[in-house]
């Protein structure tokens, strides 16, 4: 029998390791990096008790090192998706029936295990699988999910805490049930602490998932479920199916305890699932939640008194670490025509010193794009670019794709505010920038408003507080998370919760309590200690 009312420890953000070269931590990780490149893994399907075996198998290979296999994982079935489905609402009411405090417990250990014993492993998975530099695999991978696990755990306290007032004679409380049914987790290639955090918060609070990693996140989500399970997450409280996402979606979506959706991907896929939701909608026993965080078209803008050096620092971070494959990374940028000519030269000077290349070389800043539809596509757009005479490459451009997915980070400069490298999301190494007329600075705050149909992210730089102030105002629509003298990318959790909206998503802000609240169904008890015998009121008395 509890007898106390628990406090969790008070959440900080996991230290980043800077893993200098030939450093003690460097050297650990990239032994296991290079451990798990010559193995050959077998990845099942994770339903219920059981690790799943179909045969019937796709195989996995590094995107900077395509001839490569690393192994192969197994595809789901019809009958698989619907042996997870029903293994989930088995599920259901045993998770239910766990104590908040035991569920803090477990995802608490969650984030010491990956700290830990795990850190390498998932670092290295994020590396080999999704083509992640060192660094970018640290903060995201072991940081950022450490961070998530932490935080939430917090937040969960928080929110069960929050209870309505009572008064004399009664007892106001209330209970925040998880979802009736099983919620559908549809989780993106490009972070490990995204897929791992799309799953962990709902089941944090109670509910039981069904979960479809992206084809290219399958390694680093394979060691996710392991650390779940060694934490103590019961067998059938996260099961995890890969295969055609059509079938799998297709049969969740169909079925009648279907209570959820948390997704991150593009916005074209986002929309079709909500559609697939409404014309089911009577279908299902409850109204599903759907929540979602989609693309983005991200700017820079920087105003006449911005520093240039800070300016072009921010290009070159938030366009191309992790080769441009953030929702978050800057892809548009607005610069007065008085800095111009410093920014460009920076830019072009910083570009020509960074190397392109595979992770196990921690000195590339640039690695791989994700697979060879997205090179193909990026490196379309570059030869189209190049025959454009409206717009002038003024660094990169060259692509490559004989051992691994290669774009070279790449910046263009248009004449026309609306081309399309300004309007519509690339997702790669490329950014595109406009430049315009100092006087204007104040209208091309509404040009940003009004271009393309994303609101993610956005940063703006200047050293006029007045200037900042208006710009504030006026692109007060365009990011749900907006950065003032900084890069548009790298939110922390605790710190920065994350979420946009238009086009971009439902901005329930990942790594908050408001995300966490999605997944509860809120119960208000109200017991009366002495019960009313008679009843006539006060106003009906004679007089």
């Amino acid at each position: 029998m509890t007898n106390a009312i628990f406090r969790v420890p008070d959440p900080t953000n996991e230290t980043v390791k800077n893993y200098i070269p030939n450093s003690e931590e460097a050297k650990k990780l990239i032994l296991a990096y290079r451990k798990m490149y010559a193995e050959k893994i077998d990845i099942p399907l994770y339903v219920g008790d059981e690790e799943i075996r179909t045969g019937n198998t796709q195989t996995l290979h590094p995107p900077h090192d395509h001839h490569h296999s690393l192994g192969k994982y197994h595809l789901a079935s019809e009958k698989e998706v619907d042996l997870a489905i029903a293994n989930s609402l088995k599920t259901s009411r045993k998770w239910r029936g766990f104590s908040w405090e035991e569920r803090a417990a477990i995802f608490l250990k969650a984030a010491e295990l990956i700290s830990g014993p795990y850190r390498d492993q998932i670092n290295a998975a994020t590396m080999l699988g999704q083509s992640k530099n060192i660094h970018q695999a640290e903060i995201d991978a072991a940081c950022e999910t450490i961070d998530f696990l932490r935080y939430n755990v917090y937040f969960m306290s928080q929110i069960y805490k929050d209870q309505p007032q009572s008064s004399t004679n009664v007892w106001n409380r209330m209970e925040y049930r998880p979802l009736e049914g099983f919620v559908y987790a549809v989780t993106p290639f490009n972070f490990t602490a995204i897929a791992a955090n799309l799953v962990a918060a709902p089941v944090m609070m109670g509910n039981v998932v069904v979960w479809k990693p992206a084809d290219d996140q399958i390694y680093s989500a394979h060691i996710i479920q392991k650390v779940f399970e060694e934490a103590g997450v019961p067998a059938g409280v996260v099961n995890m199916v890969y295969g055609d996402p059509e079938m799998i979606t297709q049969r969740v979506l169909a079925h009648k305890a279907f209570s959820g959706l948390h997704f991150t991907g593009s916005t074209t896929v986002f929309q079709k699932l909500w559609k697939t939701i409404e014309q089911n909608i009577s279908h299902y026993q409850n109204y599903p939640r759907i929540v979602g965080e989609t693309g983005g078209k991200d700017f820079i803008w920087a105003h006449p008194s911005a520093d240039s050096k800070a300016v072009a620092t921010a290009i070159i971070r938030g366009a191309f670490e992790f080769q441009g494959q953030k929702c978050s990374a800057a892809s548009r940028v607005y610069l007065p025509k008085s800095l111009w000519v410093d920014i460009k030269s920076q830019l072009i000077e910083d570009l020509s010193s960074i190397k392109v290349g595979s992770p196990e070389d921690a000195s590339n800043f640039i690695n791989a794009v994700i697979n060879n539809k997205a090179f193909k596509r990026l490196s379309t757009f570059l030869d189209q670019a190049k025959e454009d005479k409206e717009v002038e490459i003024v660094a990169g451009g060259h692509h490559n794709d004989a051992t691994g997915y290669f774009i070279e980070p790449t910046v263009i400069r248009t004449h026309d505010p609306d081309y399309i490298g300004m309007r519509d999301e690339l997702f790669g190494p490329i950014v595109c920038v406009y430049v315009y007329p100092d006087e204007e600075w104040e209208e091309i705050l509404t040009t940003i408003d009004q271009t393309g149909v994303y609101a993610l992210t956005g940063a703006v730089f200047s050293n006029d507080r007045h200037a900042l102030k208006i710009a504030s105002k006026k692109l007060i629509d365009t990011a749900g998370n907006f950065y003032i003298n900084d890069k548009p990318t790298g939110a922390v959790v605790g710190q920065q919760p994350f979420g946009g909206a238009r086009a971009s998503g439902t901005n329930d802000k990942a790594g908050s309590k408001w995300n966490l609240l999605r997944w509860v169904s809120a119960r208000t008890i109200k017991e009366t200690f002495v019960a009313p015998s008679d009843y006539r009121y006060p106003f009906l008395k004679s007089e």
